[in-house]
C-alpha cells in the first residue's frame, strides 16, 4: 500500500496528541494516512506496554488510519544510528509516503527531539539507491519524501505551517481518550505525571484554539518544516 502520508511518534499517543486532527481531516479527504511508533512506550509511568499496544490499535480505529506499525525500538534508549535509521527507512520505502510527520524537534522528553532527527536523517537516507534494504524477502528501491513536517508538543514552538482543523477536534479528542492509562482519571491510582493532569488535556484543545485564533478559524494545528513549503499560487495560502 502506498501512503499520503506516514505519521512517526516516538511513542503510542505522540501522533494522536499532536497531529491526529490533521491526519482526520486528510484522511476524509481520500488520503492514505499510516501510523509508525518507534517504541512501546514501556518506560511510561502509567499502564503497561501491553495496555499501550490495545490503546493504539483502538485509537487507529477510531481515526481511520490505513495502518499502524511498531518498531519496538527501546524506549528511552533508541538512538540515531545505522542500525535504526535502516529500519525506518523499510518502512518508508515499503510505504513511499509523500508526506512525513514526525515529532518535535526540541521538548521535554529526550525521546521527542532524537526521535525527530532519527526519522528526519532516514528520510533523507531513503532516497539514495546506494543503500540497499530488503523487506519480505524483496529488494527495495529508493524512496525520499517530498516533505518532513514536524508536530508541535510539550513545549510551545512557534510554527512554520498551520492547518485549519476546525471539525475535526472532536476526532482527535476521541483517539487521544483511547490512551485511558495515560490521562486524566480522577479515579486512577496510579502515580501522577505530568501528562496525567486536567490541565494538561484541557491544554490539547486550548492550544488548537489559540492557534486558530491567529489564522481566523476555530481550531488549528501547528508544524516546523525543515525546508521552505511551496505552493503554486500566492492564492493557495489563502
Amino acid at each position: 500500500m502506498k501512503l499520503d502520508i506516514l505519521a512517526v511518534g516516538a511513542h503510542p499517543d505522540d501522533v494522536e496528541l499532536s497531529c491526529s486532527a490533521t491526519l482526520a481531516k486528510e484522511i476524509d479527504r481520500g488520503k492514505k494516512v499510516g501510523i509508525l511508533d518507534l517504541t512501546r512506550g514501556e518506560l511510561g509511568t502509567r499502564g503497561t506496554a501491553e495496555i499501550r499496544d490495545k490503546e493504539a490499535i483502538d485509537a487507529a480505529k477510531i481515526l481511520g488510519v490505513h495502518v499502524r506499525e511498531n518498531l519496538s525500538f527501546a524506549d528511552g534508549f533508541f538512538t540515531n544510528d545505522k542500525e535504526h535509521q535502516l529500519e525506518i527507512i523499510k518502512i518508508l520505502r515499503k510505504y513511499k509516503p509523500e508526506i512525513v510527520f514526525c515529532n518535535a524537534i526540541d521538548d521535554r522528553h529526550i525521546d521527542h527531539g532524537r526521535g525527530s532527527k532519527l526519522v528526519s536523517d532516514a528520510c533523507f537516507l531513503s532516497g539514495l539507491r546506494r543503500i540497499e534494504t530488503s523487506k519480505d524477502g524483496l529488494k527495495q528501491e529508493a524512496w525520499r519524501p517530498k516533505q518532513v513536517f514536524h508536530y508541535i508538543q510539550w513545549k510551545n514552538i512557534e510554527p512554520d505551517v498551520v492547518v485549519d482543523v476546525t471539525g475535526y477536534m472532536d476526532k482527535k479528542m476521541e483517539s487521544v481518550k483511547a490512551y485511558q492509562s495515560q490521562f486524566y482519571d480522577p479515579d486512577s491510582e496510579e502515580p501522577k505525571t505530568p501528562i496525567s493532569s486536567n490541565n494538561f488535556f484541557d491544554s490539547i484543545i486550548y492550544r488548537a484554539r489559540d492557534l486558530g485564533r491567529i489564522i481566523n478559524t476555530e481550531y488549528a494545528e501547528g508544524y516546523t518544516v525543515e525546508r521552505y513549503v511551496a505552493v503554486n499560487s500566492i492564492f493557495d495560502l489563502i
